[in-house]
């Protein structure tokens, strides 16, 4: 068994059974990845894959096991490749940060800056996608970070740590009748057509939960993973935005006004968060306390001695988070 016969199943099934795309990916050849598979299954004497003439369909049960345990080590060598890179150039490396929109587009441009400010030779790559698309790069090891307020909680081989806590406003144009209400209800919410997130993005839960503990019926006309297209569409007219608050740009949206909406939600709190078991190299923990300044190495570490979700979460009881 070879450490690139694992590599090539398990990149084989992230490429959805896909060996032309995995091989482009690897910078080798088709009938090298199918040969060396091929090996793997005879020394093993299971297949990994079923197939349908030349192409495979589906991973198989065994497959789905030897595939989960291939990724454990995987990461174990990429664990160890990081301790001697380390030990021999602390301040060179890669950083993977999987992420949402407004996360990407309103939080973290600032500690990016800085972060390459100090660390130039760490080669920065940022994903972005849903809030469970990053938390799954999170746990398979794909990326190093998952910065996300959804779904990373559905992960229990993931250190989740607190960062900031946000609110929501409510975007109109200068002239809309809400633009005159000295303080916002949700039964005044509820009289117009709404743009807003997709479910399962950016807090849009918290949202839902207003209107429904207030026997309100929203109406959503519209929804969008990007904060960006959902100002858009409230200046064509579509309805009022809801959106988080830190989004709101006084000099670039200053066609429209934005509601504190934050007496009528339940607070948001945005988290990162890394996959058990990883090294955290020392450039790793700075980026973390850029983007938080209260979770310090010690604090880092005392939460990664933690066995659980609930030792975690109880380390952070009684930290007051910043509010953006």
């Amino acid at each position: 068994m070879k450490l690139q016969q694992l590599r090539y199943i398990w990149e084989v099934a992230h490429h959805e059974l896909n060996v032309s795309a995995t091989a482009q990916s690897l910078y080798t050849s088709q009938p090298g990845i199918s040969k060396q598979i091929r090996l793997l299954e005879d020394e093993l004497g299971v297949e990994v894959f079923a197939r349908s003439g030349k192409h495979l369909t589906r991973i198989t049960p065994a497959g789905e096991k030897i595939i989960e345990t291939a990724g454990e080590i995987l990461r174990k060598v990429d664990s160890i490749k990081q301790v001697a890179q380390e030990f021999s150039n602390e301040k060179k490396g890669t950083l993977a940060l999987a992420t949402t929109h407004t996360q990407a587009r309103y939080a973290l441009p600032p500690v990016i800056k800085q972060f390459i400010g100090k660390y130039p030779d760490v080669s920065l790559h940022m994903h972005q996608g849903t809030p469970m698309q990053i938390s799954e790069m999170a746990a398979d090891g794909t990326v190093d970070f998952a910065i996300a307020t959804e779904a990373l909680e559905l992960f229990n081989d993931l250190i989740m740590m607190p960062c900031y806590s946000w609110n929501r406003s409510v975007l109109v144009p200068k002239n809309h009748p809400l633009a005159q209400v000295s303080e916002l209800t949700l039964q005044d919410i509820g009289k117009y057509p709404i743009v807003t997130y997709v479910f399962g993005f950016t807090g849009r839960s918290k949202l839902d939960e207003a209107f429904m503990n207030e026997g309100i019926a929203p109406r959503v006309v519209f929804t969008a993973a990007d904060t960006d297209v959902i100002k858009t569409y409230v200046r064509l007219g579509l309805g009022i935005g809801i959106v988080a608050g830190m989004s709101y740009d006084a000099e670039l949206d200053s066609d429209l006004v934005a509601l504190d909406a934050s007496h009528l939600f339940e607070a948001s709190v945005t988290k990162i968060g890394f996959r058990r078991g990883t090294f955290l190299r020392g450039f790793m923990y700075d980026f973390i306390e850029l983007f938080a300044p209260h979770l310090t190495k010690e604090i880092i570490d005392e939460a990664v001695s933690r066995h659980n979700k609930a030792e975690v979460d109880e380390l952070f009881e009684h930290i007051k988070l910043p509010v953006h």
